[in-house]
């Protein structure tokens, strides 16, 4: 079994227009809502790669009842905690004539301090009970001091999977999580440095592997996909694609990854799936949209050489 856990949830406004034109009036051409965030992606990527799983979250308000509806009605194991505020909404801009896309963030709002005691105990009730543990996304912005590394000290065995940064990834890095997944960006904001070539990336990884991490796995859009441990790396290529939307994609990279875990693959072939499933959803209009048929078939042009 699989948890993913988190508090930055969104319902997603996705607007597509022909040509976006700043400072004028745009008219879109389609509007498409949906559940998103890091960790609703994930979810939902877990269930398309068939994974036995559940999801902890918090949720409010008339866009917090829309999420825990499409959830329900697509069949998504979940448990809800009541956030009292309503969940933020956050839109997607996709200009067809450029290919760009532009996010319109909402950040989340605070929450009562019972929120996040009634989310600190449902984590440690399901996390005790999976195989690996999924946290991903940021926290509210009144979170109690050190509440991630709490979180994961409470998960007893199961392995963490972390897509999280900064200050609150290098707190739990002594707990040594199994696999941490921030971004290239990320990981250079998290270590105090640019990263602008490979073997700054590389030193910052393995950085990251000696103060706990099994293995670090860093995304950098289309390009090249790194993972290192203490004495492995790897370069992992993924294929190309014609790009319709690529928010979520590092949410199905770590669901892949996850996912393929679980069935004891080995750590190249649950990059390779990671990937793949990155790439179909890159595909795809909404997150977490994609079809396995279609992963299977981008796993085939994926390369993966160590590094």
């Amino acid at each position: 079994m699989i948890l993913a856990a988190g508090m930055s949830p969104a319902w997603q406004q996705i607007l597509e227009f022909d040509a976006v034109h700043v400072g004028r009036v745009n008219r879109a051409a389609r509007a498409t809502w949906c559940a998103s965030g890091k960790v609703l992606n994930v979810s939902r990527a877990l269930k398309l790669f068939g994974a036995p799983a559940r999801t902890i979250c918090i949720a409010g308000g008339d866009s917090g009842r829309a999420i825990r509806d499409e959830f329900n009605r697509d069949g998504i194991a979940a448990e809800w905690i009541d956030a009292g505020a309503a969940t933020r909404i956050c839109t997607t801009i996709l200009d067809r004539a450029s290919g760009e896309t532009t996010e319109l963030v909402e950040n989340a709002a605070a929450c009562r301090p019972d929120v996040f005691e009634q989310f600190a105990h449902a984590f440690a009730a399901e996390a005790t009970q999976c195989e690996y543990t999924i946290l991903t996304g940021s926290l509210p912005p009144n979170a109690p001091a050190g509440f991630t590394r709490n979180l994961l000290a409470s998960a007893g065995e199961s392995r963490a999977v972390l897509d999280i940064r900064g200050r609150e990834l290098l707190e739990v890095l002594p707990l040594r999580p199994f696999l941490v997944k921030p971004n290239r960006h990320e990981l250079g904001q998290t270590v105090g440095r640019e990263l602008n070539d490979n073997t700054s990336l590389l030193s910052a990884m393995r950085e990251i592997n000696g103060r706990g991490a099994t293995w670090v796995v860093i995304s950098d859009g289309g390009r090249a996909l790194w993972a290192t441990s203490s004495g492995e790396s790897f370069r992992i290529q993924p294929p190309r694609v014609e790009v319709v939307n690529p928010i979520g994609c590092g949410d199905c990279l770590t669901a892949g990854i996850a996912e393929a875990l679980l069935r004891g693959l080995s750590i190249t072939d649950a990059l390779m799936q990671g990937v793949a499933g990155a790439a179909a959803n890159a595909e795809r209009l909404r997150p977490a949209d994609f079809e396995l048929q279609r992963v299977s078939s981008l796993r085939s042009q994926i390369t993966i050489e160590a590094a």
